[in-house]
């Protein structure tokens, strides 16, 4: 099996202001982008092409992803990865890594 392209613990997932999971994984491998809680179960996966992502205007830390038609909020860069990288480095990384597997701009 190939590395993951990029994946990211500690991650706070969150669908329409409510809280899927404080802690969960967000992972782009093998041209796909699964969304999982702590405990490794699937919230959402789809083809790295559907998927629409960005950075809203009002959070460096955050970034926003459409997948299926579905809109979350992803906090990246929280307690568990302080040491690891902040919270806009990951955004960048995340981001980076969802266009370079779609091959084209991210929908920002």
């Amino acid at each position: 099996m190939a590395e993951p392209e990029f994946n990211a613990t500690g991650v706070r997932i969150e669908r329409s202001l409510r809280s899927l999971t404080r802690a969960g994984q967000v992972k782009i491998k093998d041209g796909r982008l699964e969304l999982l809680t702590s405990h490794g179960r699937e919230i959402d996966s789809a083809p790295v092409d559907s998927v629409q992502a960005g950075r809203p205007w009002f959070a460096r830390d955050r970034a926003r992803a459409r997948v299926n038609g579905t809109r979350y909020v992803l906090t990246l860069g929280g307690r568990d990865q302080a040491a690891e990288e902040s919270g806009p480095s990951a955004v960048r990384r995340f981001l980076e890594a969802v266009r370079s597997a779609r091959g084209s701009d991210a929908g920002d």
